[in-house]
């Protein structure tokens, strides 16, 4: 039998390997969600932590981290849309911390050691990540630019802790003490420009930067339990966070559900990894970009904005000059749009030429696929685990059967 083109018989092969993962301790619960041709397939297993029989539900909340930057970059969307901002306009206009930019000599300087900005940053720099400035995935204090930056709390270190980083105002204040690490346009450097374009939002706006998210895109598509902390009446339904350990590999509590540090607003509202969210309501999200902008009657976001969104906006010379350690090779098969990263090459099973998406660091990944009107969502509560999330990519293209 077939559900919205998709075999029954093959999306049990998805459950039991994802139910592997947990049998093998390797994940403590999963989430699944799967639509083609807008009919949904739900899995879920396991529980919501380690400590007891507490099974994790369609509806239990995760800390989705970087899968907060894709709707940062539509909430900068729908401000270009209305003309309240151009994404070849310099920031400086809205940052003025931002302006007259120094960038350093080399990446190991000193940060005395610098010259002139070529150019002014861009709003399309920081949708792109070529700002300038970003992670570098060193180890800690390598790099007097990344020892400065930790010790100002700009969110420079893999995981967020949500109430260690200062107000907005504060926060884009000291990202304007330190010189840049290279020029703007030079290279693609992750992660920093969604958080400058939390602040941009909030000021071209008028708002808090979580207000016009939940006015122009959380209300309209229905996700009532996305935000940036989790109501003490919802905290029973949010699961606990994981790690790893090093060096036995035994998962460590990152952070709990009922002394979470999403159980309270943060200061700073970050719309690099800063949010939480459910299956229903990342899904609503994507089903949004999949129907290029629209949900139901309402349009959130143009076409052109969509397509502006989910094309590789990098050059090759700027792919040259990135990595991402964690995945080495990714640009190679991968570009990068606004928010989103596509496959431009294919290599494997689900490596689809077109298919857009991007995974948070805690353990969650979405992806988009229009020309097989897909959408995939993923939600465990560990540290990002590569083999899992490509399990789940392969095991969600192998049930189409049509």
């Amino acid at each position: 039998m077939k559900t919205g083109g998709l075999s029954r018989e093959r999306l049990g092969r998805l459950r039991t390997n994802m139910a592997g993962y947990v049998e093998r301790g390797e994940v403590p619960g999963i989430v699944i969600g799967i639509s083609r041709h807008g009919e949904v397939h739900i899995e879920t297993v396991g529980d919501k932590s380690l400590d007891g029989p507490d099974p994790v539900r369609r509806d239990t909340i995760f800390r989705i981290a970087s899968m907060s930057k894709p709707i940062t970059a539509a909430a900068t969307m729908i401000l270009a849309e209305e003309g309240k901002l151009r994404l070849s306009d310099s920031v400086e206009k809205w940052l003025p911390e931002l302006a007259d930019r120094k960038v350093l000599k080399r990446i190991d300087a000193p940060l005395n050691e610098t010259v002139p900005a070529h150019r002014p940053i861009t709003v399309h720099d920081l949708l792109t990540f070529t700002m300038g400035f970003g992670l570098l995935f060193s180890p800690t204090g390598e790099y007097p630019i990344l020892k400065a930056a930790n010790e100002l709390q700009i969110g420079m270190r893999p995981a967020y802790h949500p109430q260690a980083t200062p107000n907005p105002d504060e926060w884009i204040r000291r990202l304007g003490t330190l010189p840049l690490m290279y020029q703007p346009g030079e290279r693609w450097l992750y992660g920093i420009g969604s958080n400058v374009l939390s602040v941009l939002i909030a000021r071209v706006s008028g708002q808090p930067f979580e207000i016009f998210l939940r006015q122009r895109i959380f209300e309209p598509l229905g996700m009532k339990d996305t935000g940036f902390s989790v109501p003490a009446d919802k905290l029973d339904r949010l699961a606990n966070c994981y790690f790893p350990n090093p060096a036995t590999g035994a998962l460590e509590l990152f952070d709990s559900a009922k002394e979470s540090q999403w159980g309270r607003p943060p200061t700073f509202q970050s719309g690099a990894n800063g949010l939480v969210s459910t299956l229903d309501d990342y899904l609503a999200f994507g089903q949004m970009m999949l129907s290029e902008g629209r949900h139901r009657n309402e349009r959130i976001l143009s076409r052109f904005s969509v397509e502006a969104m989910t094309t590789d906006q990098l050059t090759s010379t700027q792919k040259a000059a990135s990595s991402l350690p964690l995945l080495p090779g990714f640009f190679e098969t991968h570009g990068w749009g606004f928010g989103v990263s596509m496959i431009t090459r294919r290599d494997d099973i689900a490596s689809v030429p077109g298919r857009y998406g991007w995974d948070g660091g805690l353990g969650t990944s979405w992806f988009c696929d229009p020309k097989e009107d897909l959408v995939g969502i993923l939600l465990t509560q560990r540290l990002m685990e590569p083999d899992l999330y490509r399990d789940f990519w392969t095991l969600a293209y192998q049930a189409i059967d049509d």
